[in-house]
């Protein structure tokens, strides 16, 4: 049977296997709004980008809530021994960052849109580099999708894998054990943009908007008050 959405039987369990225990094992869990994720169609889900480890949490968290998450990786990593063939079996789509080669992701990511798939994209495009780790100014990769495709936007936001393992530390502090909360926001209203040409002032917008409802959940999940300005370190 055709599974354009999920991995092969043998990758998807091997997956399972490795992903869930371990994700219980790390940290304990604060799953909020499950849901509100479509449980059919092709979507996008923008998330905030913490920590190397935020990628297999909020999978595990995606997975259990009927999703199964299409990821985005740097092509680098696909040339990696065992793990590049790891990454084809669960269906990361390549990008080609810097480079010409950089819109076949976005390419890519339609078809499995179309086929029904759910995208799992960081906006920001790395681990945001905010002091109070707020989310950053994004790249408009997901809002173009958004706007070709059709696709509904959904927002995510976690918080707590930034304590496992901090961005740019080699070794994850494992006690006391952390807590990771996730939350799932409302699809995001990018409905005054359609029809419009895809020109940098919409994308930068609808991109805007999209960063906006990221960080309205984690606000609501921090307990916080977000600044009114997104961090931006091409400006810094």
């Amino acid at each position: 049977m055709s599974r354009p959405t999920r991995p092969s039987r043998f990758w998807e369990t091997l997956a399972v296997v490795v992903v869930k225990p371990l994700s219980r094992l790390l940290v304990k869990r604060d799953w909020r709004n499950g849901e509100r994720l479509p449980r059919t169609g092709g979507i996008i889900i923008a998330a905030n980008h913490l920590s190397w480890t935020d990628p297999v949490l909020l999978s595990h968290f995606l997975f259990n809530n009927g999703r199964w998450p299409v990821i985005l990786a740097k092509a680098a990593l696909f040339k990696v021994p065992l793990l590049g063939r790891a990454l084809t079996g669960l269906l990361a789509i390549p990008v080609e960052r810097g480079s010409s080669e950089a819109a076949r992701s976005l390419s890519s990511s339609a078809q499995r849109l179309r086929d029904g798939a759910a995208i799992l994209f960081y906006p920001e495009g790395t681990c945001t580099r905010d002091p109070e780790l707020w989310p950053m100014v994004g790249k408009t990769g997901a809002a173009r999708l958004a706007l070709e495709s059709g696709a509904k936007v959904i927002p995510v936001a976690h918080w707590g894998a930034h304590e496992l393992l901090p961005y740019g530390a080699k070794k994850p502090s494992l006690f006391p054990r952390k807590t990771f909360h996730v939350t799932v926001g409302p699809p995001v209203d990018l409905s005054k943009y359609e029809g419009l040409p895809m020109r940098a002032g919409v994308l930068r917008d609808a991109t805007a908007d999209i960063m906006a409802a990221v960080t309205e959940q984690l606000a609501e999940l921090r307990g916080e008050k977000a600044p009114e300005t997104p961090y931006d370190p091409a400006r810094r």
